[in-house]
């Protein structure tokens, strides 16, 4: 094996002086071979730097690299134009999570696999155009000296390959990563709450949610801890927050009452918030939602949340709330990475960009979605996290550059004092949310203080629903989605766990 493992070392090395330039990704295969072989004569691997893809030739198509694969990264991989360019993504997931449906996923009212898009249906050109890929890795940094991302594998399991590091160079960097949930620093949040932001979220909290219903009705259990148990605690009331009460309380009243007759009279929702629920939304809907939630058994707490312990959390008014199951939704804020960007930030440390969505400090960087924000010099206010600003993101910067493409202006250092045409405008088109029983908000107002139509009850729920089946990205997706609301309406919530 030590003889196979210098072969591919040295046609590793061969192949880099021979084709510098734009090194294939097959050339990664070296790692893999490499990572066998030590697992033989060695407990632990050391990191391993491999190459990636050199910088692209003036006769070859530039090079659009991607980081992240959220709303803004997917809808601008959509809108590109592979005729111009290359694109390769980066990014720890190979899908993109239609968030606005995840809570329904928990519950059972929607299958996982209805909210994922595979990047390959988005973007067709990752899967058979030469110079095109996707790379299940995480940026780690950035070079933006040398127009270079500096990445790492992702890996899964314990009986897997080595995690190896590689270096892919751009013509166009576009960060797209999104953010992470905000814990503000409370003690505990990450070890024993459950976020709501990826399809695994939705997985472990069925999972976990499921296993104590089970749990809760064997012999043996105490009163108490019986109630620990089937208490469901949600901390954010937010539209996240709201939602994903409002489908636990159908799943409670129509499923566990018929399935788990003997705890019924057990597992209740609680909802934990530090000032008023929704509060982007209407004054009059916010009522109806506070009485609608109350009305399906949602218990509503004013609170801020101090401390968090494996089975409780502590107000901080010193009340102690025990659980069985805690989701938190309660913002985001930046990642790791974003802070670590030596480069102007907008205000709440986002990236700053400028009307372009370009990063003015730097050449050819671009950033979009929940991770960038105005600068303060452009007098704009930072934009709101929702799907609907990454996504307008993402279709207005693939426009520009492929408008910059097409000027000539693909290449590394070409687009200088480039004409780029209209600025980014950011138009609200109003916001929804279901709070459960065929019920549902539609706040089409453009802000705050503005007046417009607002909406609440079974035609908002309609619409609601008709709208986010419209936005689904493929129609194989809207097909499951609908499927699936059918079924769970006929049949009922399937509460296998599986």
């Amino acid at each position: 094996m030590a003889w196979f493992r210098n072969l591919t070392q040295v046609s590793s090395s061969s192949l880099i002086k021979q084709h510098h330039h734009h090194i294939h990704p097959f050339s990664l295969l070296s790692p893999l071979a490499s990572s066998l072989s030590h697992s033989h004569y060695t407990t632990e691997a050391p990191p391993t730097q491999y190459a990636g893809l050199g910088p692209t030739r003036p006769e070859e198509k530039p090079r659009v690299v991607v980081l992240g694969s959220g709303w803004a990264g997917c809808r601008f991989m959509k809108g590109i134009d592979t005729n111009i360019y290359d694109v390769v993504c980066v990014s720890p997931r190979n899908h993109m999570v239609f968030t606005p449906l995840l809570a329904s996923t928990c519950v059972g009212t929607l299958e996982f696999r209805s909210v994922a898009e595979p990047i390959g249906r988005i973007q067709p050109a990752i899967s058979r155009e030469p110079g095109s890929y996707f790379f299940l890795s995480n940026c780690t940094a950035i070079d933006i000296d040398n127009h270079m991302v500096h990445c790492q594998t992702v890996t899964d399991g314990v009986d897997t390959l080595d995690q190896w590091k590689f270096k892919i160079s751009y013509d166009k960097l576009v960060i797209a990563l999104g953010a992470q949930p905000s814990t503000f620093g409370i003690h505990g949040v990450e070890e024993h709450a459950t976020f709501l932001r990826e399809v695994y979220h939705a997985q472990e909290i069925r999972r976990k949610l499921l296993l104590n219903l089970m749990l809760s009705d064997m012999p043996g259990i105490s009163e108490e801890e019986k109630r620990r148990l089937l208490h469901c605690v949600v901390v954010g009331g937010g539209p996240t927050g709201v939602e994903f009460s409002g489908e636990l309380s159908d799943f409670i009243m129509k499923d566990v009452h018929q399935t788990y007759s003997h705890v019924k009279d057990y597992i209740r929702v609680t909802l934990i918030e530090a000032s008023d629920i929704l509060s982007s939304f209407d004054d009059r809907l916010r009522q109806y939602a506070t009485k609608q939630l109350t009305k399906s058994g949602v218990q509503l707490v004013r609170g801020i949340v101090k401390d968090v312990k494996a089975q409780k959390l502590i107000l901080n008014d010193g009340t102690e709330v025990p659980y069985g199951l805690l989701v938190w939704s309660t913002g985001v804020g930046p990642s790791s990475l974003v802070n670590s960007l030596k480069i102007p930030k907008s205000p709440g440390g986002r990236i700053g960009v400028d009307e372009w969505l370009r990063i003015p400090s730097v050449q050819d960087v671009f950033s979009i979605g929940d991770c960038s924000g105005f600068l303060e010099s452009t007098g704009k206010p930072t934009l709101p996290a929702l799907a609907q600003v990454a996504e307008r993101q993402g279709k207005y910067l693939a426009n520009l550059i492929n408008k910059i493409g097409k000027a000539g202006g693909g290449h590394a250092n070409s687009s200088n004092g480039m004409e780029l045409g209209q600025p980014f405008v950011y138009r609200h088109l109003g916001s929804m949310a279901t709070i459960g029983r065929y019920k549902a908000l539609v706040d089409l107002r453009q802000n705050k203080e503005s007046k417009g139509l607002s909406l609440a009850g079974f035609t908002s729920w309609f619409i609601w629903r008709s709208a986010y089946l419209s936005r689904v990205i493929s129609w194989r997706n809207r097909f499951y989605v609908a499927i699936n609301w059918l079924t769970t309406m006929v049949f009922g919530r399937d509460i296998s766990r599986i």
